[in-house]
């Protein structure tokens, strides 16, 4: 099993949450202020440059109006295809 930085099934997690971003109709210098982090924090979980952990991945829902829950749905969805 490869890793998943960089593997197929992150870069659908990193859409996802491109997804749910954009459909929030927020940029990510406004997640990144609902978060209390830098810009550049969203840009590289967004990217695949930064592996996020599951309590991370909770904040991120959060501060994008989603759930865990809802997110991995969606991202079990994608990996499907």
């Amino acid at each position: 099993m490869e890793r998943s930085r960089g593997s197929v099934e992150y870069e659908h997690l990193c859409a996802v949450l491109r997804a749910l971003r954009h459909e929030a109709g927020l940029t990510q210098y406004d997640v990144a202020g609902r978060l209390g982090t830098p810009q550049s924090f969203v840009s590289k979980y967004e990217s695949g440059e930064r592996r996020l952990d599951v309590v991370e991945l909770a904040h991120v829902a959060d501060a994008l109006g989603s759930s865990l829950a809802a997110v991995v749905e969606r991202f079990e969805v994608a990996r499907r295809g």
